[in-house]
C-alpha cells in the first residue's frame, strides 16, 4: 500500500521539479526533499506518534463511534504504517527519478514538441518512458527501505498481532525481529532469521521482476 501511494506522489513530483516548476519554487523544494532523505527513521515515527495518529484516531472514533465490537487502537494501526513508510520512501523517489528524467537528451524532447506533440504528451510519451530504467531503479529503492523499515513502523502501527485491516493494530515482520530478538532463543531464534531470510528473497524476486518487465518494455520499444 505504502507502494502504491509513494510512487505515483514521487513520480509527479519529480515531473513537477524537473519539467514544469518555476526556478524558484524548485529551489525551494528540491533542498526539502534532500532534507527528508536525512531525516533518521526514529524522527519519523515519532512524528507519526504526535501527529499522523491522533488524526488518524479521530478518523477512527468518527467511522467506529456506533460499532460495540471495533477495538480502538489510538491511531496506532495500519493506515499510519502505511501513510508513514509512503512518505519515507518520497525522498528515494523523487530524487532519483528526477535526476533519470534531466539525463533524457534534449533532442527527445525537442523532437517531440517538433511534431506538434504537446508538453504534457512530451512527459508522459517520451521522457518517462526514455527515463524508465532509472525510476525503476527509484522503485526498487524504495521497495526496498519500505519493506526493511522497522523503528518507525514499530512505533506507530501498534505492534498488534492481528489479521492486517486497515484500522488494526498489526506488527510487520521487520518489527516483530526487532522486538523479539532480544529475548529469543533456540527455535524462536531460528524463526526470526527465518524472517530475516524472506525478506531477503522478497526483495530479490521483486529486483527480478521489475528488470523483467523492464527489459520486455525495451525490446518492445525496439521492435515498434
Amino acid at each position: 500500500f505504502a507502494i502504491l501511494i509513494g510512487v505515483p506522489i514521487g513520480l509527479m513530483t519529480a515531473v513537477f521539479l524537473a519539467e514544469t516548476a518555476p526556478k524558484r519554487l524548485a529551489g525551494i523544494v528540491r533542498p526539502a526533499v534532500e532534507l527528508l532523505a536525512g531525516i533518521p527513521s526514529v524522527v519519523y515515527g515519532l512524528l507519526g506518534i504526535l501527529v499522523l495518529n491522533p488524526a488518524v484516531y479521530k478518523m477512527e472514533i468518527a467511522l467506529f463511534k456506533d460499532d460495540p465490537t471495533h477495538q480502538f487502537t489510538g491511531g496506532s494501526n495500519l493506515i499510519s504504517a502505511v501513510l508513514v513508510l509512503a512518505i519515507m520512501i518520497l525522498p528515494t523517489v523523487i530524487n532519483i527519478s528526477e535526476s533519470s528524467l534531466r539525463a533524457v537528451p534534449a533532442h527527445y524532447k525537442q523532437a517531440s514538441l517538433a511534431l506538434g506533440a504537446t508538453h504534457i504528451q512530451t512527459i508522459f510519451k517520451v521522457l518517462i518512458p526514455a527515463a524508465k530504467s532509472g525510476i525503476v531503479t527509484a522503485v526498487v529503492l524504495g521497495v526496498g527501505r519500505a519493506i526493511g523499515e522497522a523503528m518507525a513502523i514499530s512505533l506507530v502501527a501498534g505492534n498488534g498481532v492481528n489479521f492486517p485491516l486497515l484500522f488494526n493494530s498489526v506488527r510487520f515482520l521487520t518489527t516483530a525481529v526487532v522486538s523479539e530478538m532480544s529475548y529469543a532463543a533456540d527455535t524462536h531464534k531460528k524463526v526470526l532469521f527465518t524472517i530475516g531470510l524472506v525478506l531477503f528473497i522478497f526483495i530479490i524476486l521483486i529486483n527480478l521482476i521489475l528488470n523483467k518487465v523492464m527489459k520486455g518494455g525495451n525490446k518492445d520499444a525496439v521492435r515498434s
